[in-house]
Parts: structure tokens; C-alpha cells; sequence
């Protein structure tokens, strides 16, 4: 055996040094803020609407009505994903240059200040249009540092990691997911019993928000007290550094392949399965199966609970078998999955709408010109015509509807089980969905709070055969998610070589993560209103999956046991 490879084996094999557990740690508070953030803003997105895009009008009377300032609220959400790759193209260039440290310093700096800056913003009733354009604004700059932020910290930990390792030691990064949202969810509860729910409509909400500025000084603190990595600093000591990353990484084919192969054969299956697994299930819970949020989001907390540690497993078993046949097995089972697991789902939490499902017939009966498209990811369409908002109510109570075409003229109407109810949009909506949604309960859909629908008293209400079934089938969600996430940052970092790596590693993540997984929760529910099946959705993520295993299968190399500090594939 060579020195080299008696090294490496003796590396592999022994434990974790205290410098080695402070790079980690100090890289993985900013998944935690990451995380904190996200569940902070998308939980508050009705509050936050109602802060920053109540603005008045001329007349003293709001602009828009309550589901467009959410709408407005929520796109702005979707801006802090839409950044993040050039995010990683500003930031990934600076690590690439300067260092990787300095680098993600900066990132969790701004990532954090943004943070705390919405907790002290005055609402659209105090500075008028200029609140919601600063909260975009601080969404944008958020989403900015994101895209620097994750690259650097896996590129960090990576380049710190003994060779034989790297699986392990990054995947730990992938485990404070789990921190970030259990302090939100934990800061939130605890502010809104605190203060009630009136004061915490009215101010309350911010504190979650300012308490973030505990996070960014333990962060700040810890990172400066951390060395550069030891690849970056070889790098520059033997002169062998890029002098343009970025033209270097996606201006040279050679280079721009790889970049685009771990998009299309890691990152895009990786960020469906992870967002599918936990986001979408989530609001699969809530806005299909009508499940309250209290009850929903417990039932997500312990699916992580008891998930999270297989973020290390996977990790380490990528170190021992290799990186694509976890993350590529990861995507191909969750596709074939996906479709049994959620339906199971709906067999425990809503009963009743899993036999309404499949006993009531319901269709849409319209003349087909007066039909549009209800594809709508972002929310801001407007629909008058009757057809289109007959489809879109029902698509909302989670109907299951088909549409038939009637003859030109025909008026629209709504058939449940061969009764024909006529639907008029406009002034009388309102009163023409009570009367359909009369029907529906009658015929067997569930009424508001339906006692067959799972419902959580407590947190550890969770030893009954309906909370533990569900919680059971969120938990082979999660195992997913640890399947395809635990490896991805090491298998991304070996991809390509110390002077580039910071810039092409961050780039196919955050589209990845930021572009096909970010954006599927909306994009799947689209796809649910526009056929008028509750499943529907799950195609958006199986098919990037399956794309993502033919893809990888084929074009991307096994990287694990390359060293990192002097691969070049030049």
C-alpha cells in the first residue's frame, strides 16, 4: 500500500477532530437561516400581505382585496428563489477569487441583516407603496446571498473533509434543515401564545423576524474565527488559481457540460424529491386534504424528527458505494412511489374525500369557447368567465371534476351525479358556490371540520392508528428527500476542481433547488386546477425524477473517490 493510500485509509477511520466539527457547525447555521426564513415568510405570507400590499388608494380604500395583496405576497417569495442562481454566479465568483471563507461570510451578513430588516419595516399603512417595493427589494438581496451561501458552506466542509469522508461530513449541513424549522415553528407558536393572536396579526409577527439577529451574531461570531480551507489556500500558494471563474466554468464547453449534466443528472430529481417531500406534502395536507395547519405541520415535524438522522446515513454510505447510486435510487423509487403514497395519505387524513373521490361523479358541462386555461403557478390570473370559475371552486374544494363540451351558447353548468346545477359568475358567485358546495357535502364530500379528518389535540398526540399512519407515510417521504440530499454536496464539489469550484457547484444547485424544486408547489397545484384531479400535480415532479435517473445514469461519473485537492479535469 502506497503512503498515500495508508493516509487516506487512516483518515477515514478516525474521529471527527474539534476544528473539523467547528467548520461544520459554522457552515451549517446558514441552512438555518435559510430555513428559518423560509418557514418564517411562508407561514406569515397572509400577514405579510396584509402589512406590505394594503395600500390605499386615492379614495382612502385598498388597492386590492385580500387574496391579491396574498398573491403579491407570496410572488415575492418566489422572487427570493428566481435570484438565487445569480446568486451563485456573483457570489460563486468572489469564492472563487477571494476565498471561500470572506466569501460566505458576506453571504450570511447579508442574508441576515435582510432578515432582521423586515421585522422593523413600516407597513404599507405608515410609508404607502414604499413598504412592499423595500420588502421586495430585501427578498431579492435574501435570495442573492442564498445563492451564495450554500455553495460556499458545502464547498468549505468539502474542502476540509478527509478523502474517504466527504459524504459524512457534508451531510451534516443537510441535517439543520430540521433546526431551522423547528426554531420557527417554535418562535412562532410561542410569540402567537404569548401575545395572542390579535397583537400578533397587528405587531407580534415581527419578533420572529428580529430574533433572527441572534442567529446572524453567533454566526458572524463562529465564522470569523474559522481558517480558510486548506485546497483554497494550495491553490493560491502555488499560483494555480482562475483568474475569470465564471468565463472559465460556463464559457468553456468542457467545463459548462459538466455544470449542465449535474443540473439535469443531480440537482433538478434532487430538488423535486426534496421539495415534494416536504413542502408539497405540506400543502398537500392543508390545501387539499383540508387539514388544519396546527395538525399539518406537527405531522411534518415528525416526519423529520424522525428522518433527519438519514441525511448522515446516506452520507456516509455514498462515502462507502458511491454518490449516483443514492442519489439517482433516491429519485427513481420516490417516482414510482409518489403516486401510492399520497393517495394513501388521503385514505388516513380525509376519509370522506378519498370516497367522495371516487363515488361522486362531477362535470363541468360548458361550451368549450368559453373555457380558458387555469395553468396559473403565479396566482395572478383573474378568472370571469363562468367555465373558468366554476373549475377553479371546484378545484380549490379538491373536487374531482371532468369537463364535457356542450353546444355553442350553452350556459354553464355544474353536474353532480346527474343533477345539472346552473353556474353564473359574477355578483352571484358567491351564492352559486353555496349551492354547489350544498350539493357536494350532500352527495358526500366533507363538510368544514369533518370529525373523520385527522386532527392533532396535542404535539405527542401521535400513538393513534390514523396520526401514526400518516406520519409513517411522511416519514418514506423524508427517507427520499435524505436519499437524494444527504450526498448531493459532495457529489457536487468532486464535479469539478478547486480553482472553479465555488461557481460551478453553486449555479446547477440553486437552479436545481431554487427553479424546479422551488417553484413546484405552485406549478403542481396549477396543474391540479387545470384537470381537476387532486394527483395530478405529482406528474410535475416524476417526470423530472425519472429525467433526472435517465440523465445521470448515462452521463454522470462516480466521483467519490477522487481527490479534491488535485482533480482537474482540464
Amino acid at each position: 500500500m502506497s503512503v498515500a493510500s495508508a493516509t487516506t485509509a487512516v483518515d477515514a477511520k478516525r474521529p471527527m477532530t474539534k476544528e473539523e466539527k467547528k467548520v461544520i457547525f459554522a457552515s451549517s447555521l446558514g441552512t438555518v437561516f435559510e430555513w428559518y426564513d423560509f418557514y418564517l415568510y411562508g407561514s406569515l405570507a397572509a400577514i405579510i400581505g396584509a402589512q406590505f400590499f394594503n395600500v390605499l388608494g386615492a379614495d382612502g380604500k385598498p388597492l386590492y382585496d385580500e387574496s391579491t395583496r396574498n398573491i403579491f405576497a407570496l410572488l415575492a417569495f418566489a422572487a427570493g428563489f428566481i435570484v438565487r442562481p445569480f446568486g451563485a454566479l456573483v457570489f460563486g465568483r468572489i469564492g472563487d477569487l477571494v476565498g471561500r471563507k470572506y466569501t460566505f461570510l458576506v453571504t450570511i451578513l447579508l442574508m441576515g441583516i435582510s432578515t432582521f430588516i423586515v421585522g422593523i419595516l413600516p407597513g404599507a399603512a405608515t410609508i404607502g407603496f414604499a413598504a412592499p417595493v423595500i420588502l421586495i427589494i430585501l427578498r431579492l438581496a435574501q435570495g442573492l446571498a442564498l445563492g451564495g451561501e450554500y455553495g460556499g458552506a458545502a464547498t468549505y466542509v468539502a474542502e476540509h473533509a478527509p478523502q474517504g469522508r466527504r459524504g459524512f461530513y457534508t451531510s451534516w449541513i443537510q441535517t439543520t434543515a430540521t433546526l431551522g424549522l423547528f426554531l420557527s415553528l417554535v418562535v412562532i407558536l410561542t410569540t402567537r401564545t404569548i401575545v395572542g393572536e390579535q397583537e400578533f396579526a397587528a405587531w407580534g409577527w415581527r419578533i420572529p423576524f428580529l430574533v433572527s439577529v441572534l442567529l446572524l451574531g453567533v454566526s458572524v461570531w463562529i465564522r470569523l474565527q474559522l481558517s480558510e480551507s486548506p485546497a483554497f489556500q494550495k491553490m493560491k500558494a502555488e499560483g494555480t488559481g482562475s483568474k475569470a471563474p465564471l468565463k472559465e466554468s460556463f464559457g468553456e464547453w468542457k467545463n459548462a457540460k459538466i455544470a449542465l449534466i449535474a443540473l439535469l443528472g443531480l440537482t433538478a430529481g434532487q430538488g423535486v424529491v426534496w421539495y415534494t417531500g416536504q413542502f408539497y406534502a405540506l400543502f398537500f395536507l392543508q390545501s387539499i386534504l383540508k387539514v388544519d395547519g396546527y395538525t399539518s405541520n406537527l405531522l411534518i415535524a415528525w416526519s423529520l424528527v424522525l428522518g433527519t438522522g438519514f441525511f448522515v446515513f446516506f452520507g456516509w454510505l455514498s462515502d462507502k458505494i458511491g454518490r449516483k447510486p443514492i442519489i439517482l435510487g433516491g429519485c427513481l423509487i420516490a417516482a414510482i412511489c409518489f403516486f401510492p403514497i399520497f393517495k394513501q395519505i388521503t385514505t388516513i387524513a380525509n376519509p370522506t374525500l378519498e370516497r367522495a373521490i371516487e363515488s361522486v361523479q362531477v362535470a363541468v358541462v360548458a361550451d368549450p369557447a368559453e373555457c380558458g386555461s387555469l395553468f396559473n403557478p403565479v396566482g395572478i390570473k383573474k378568472y370571469t368567465a363562468p367555465c373558468d370559475v366554476a373549475r377553479d371552486f371546484l378545484s380549490k374544494s379538491s373536487v374531482k371534476y371532468t369537463s364535457e363540451a356542450a353546444p355553442a351558447g350553452t350556459p354553464t353548468t355544474v353536474r353532480i351525479n346527474g343533477q345539472s346545477l346552473p353556474y353564473a359568475a359574477g355578483p352571484a358567485t358567491a351564492e352559486t358556490n353555496k349551492t354547489v358546495l350544498a350539493s357536494l357535502q350532500a352527495a358526500g364530500y366533507p363538510k368544514a371540520g369533518d370529525a373523520q379528518i385527522v386532527k392533532m389535540a396535542h404535539p405527542f398526540d401521535v400513538f393513534r392508528a390514523q396520526t401514526g399512519g400518516i406520519i409513517l407515510m411522511l416519514f418514506v417521504l423524508v427517507l427520499f428527500v435524505t436519499m437524494v440530499y444527504g450526498p448531493i454536496a459532495a457529489a457536487l464539489v468532486e464535479l469539478f476542481p478547486t480553482r472553479i469550484r465555488y461557481s460551478s457547484m453553486s449555479l446547477p444547485y440553486h437552479i436545481g433547488n431554487g427553479w424546479f424544486g422551488g417553484l413546484l408547489p405552485a406549478t403542481a397545484f396549477a396543474m391540479v386546477a387545470a384537470t381537476g384531479d387532486i394527483y395530478y400535480g405529482l406528474w410535475y415532479p416524476i417526470v423530472f425524477a425519472i429525467m433526472t435517473v435517465v440523465i445521470g445514469l448515462i452521463f454522470v461519473p462516480e466521483t467519490k473517490d477522487r481527490d479534491t485537492n488535485t482533480y482537474d479535469h482540464a
